[in-house]
């Protein structure tokens, strides 16, 4: 007779062979106590001892993240794209200011142009300020075309009042990532801040589409970032359901 259908038919069961166990092999399970086996290998990474620089990064992320950051510094979180930037920078890099090379191989053109009785060309080159001091200066004197500010300036009261200068004197600004990058282009370590007066005639073009472009991100989005707050972040364990567990002693 046929099995009915939805009936599951009993399977037989194969016997099972005996495992074959060599006398000669003892079998010891591993003790991991104190004095027994090696434990197994994990990641130790928490228990690490950071060099200190790493370690007060690390503090002063996780406490920005957990303190309610007012809109003056929260400001400098909101940096500008990656494409805008990469233009920009381009930019800034045709109007770099010489280096001790340079400048020396200009000093030897020019003192032997004296020297031949000629009066050498003294044109004032256009090229990229910077120095906290004298860019104050020219957004004041409203010399400045664009003000290129770092994200990362530490002690941040240095620029925290620059964005609102410039809305002042209505000069378009910008800010960065970072310091370091801002610092290769005039040649130094680091730069809180850099300025451009004016660009040649063939790059005016390129140079206004960019302003827009920053005009569009900073400027006109001022009073609505000087309401934003950065608000905290909560830790992770925080937002588990039911009670805590508690640490055992």
């Amino acid at each position: 007779m046929a099995p009915k259908k939805g009936v599951a038919v009993a399977s037989k069961k194969k016997p099972e062979k005996a495992k074959v166990v060599n006398p000669l092999f003892e079998k010891r399970p591993k003790q991991f106590g104190i004095g027994g086996a090696l434990p197994p290998k994990k990641d130790v990474t928490r228990n690490v001892r950071w060099p200190r620089n790493v370690t007060l990064q690390r503090k002063k992320r996780i406490l920005k993240m957990r303190l309610k950051v007012p809109p003056a510094l929260n400001q400098f979180t909101k940096t500008l794209d990656k494409n805008l930037a990469t233009n920009l920078f381009k930019m800034l890099l045709k109007y770099r200011p010489e280096d001790k090379a340079a400048k020396k191989e200009r000093l030897v053109k020019r003192a032997q142009a004296e020297a031949e009785g000629k009066t050498p060309e003294t044109k004032k080159p256009i090229i990229v300020k910077y120095g906290l001091k004298h860019i104050t200066y020219l957004i004041e004197q409203n010399k400045a075309q664009l003000v290129v500010i770092a994200h990362d300036v530490d002690p941040i009261e240095l620029v925290v009042w620059l964005p609102a200068l410039c809305r002042k004197m209505e000069i378009p600004y910008c800010i960065v990532k970072g310091k370091a990058r801002l610092g290769s282009i005039v040649h130094k370590k680091t730069a809180s801040a850099l300025c451009l007066t004016t660009v040649k005639n063939e790059d005016k073009m390129e140079f206004s589409r960019v302003l827009e472009a920053i005009k569009a991100n900073f400027n006109d989005k001022y009073e609505e970032n000087r309401k934003k707050w950065g608000w905290w972040v909560s830790w992770a364990p925080s937002h588990r359901p039911g009670p805590r567990p508690r640490r055992k002693f």
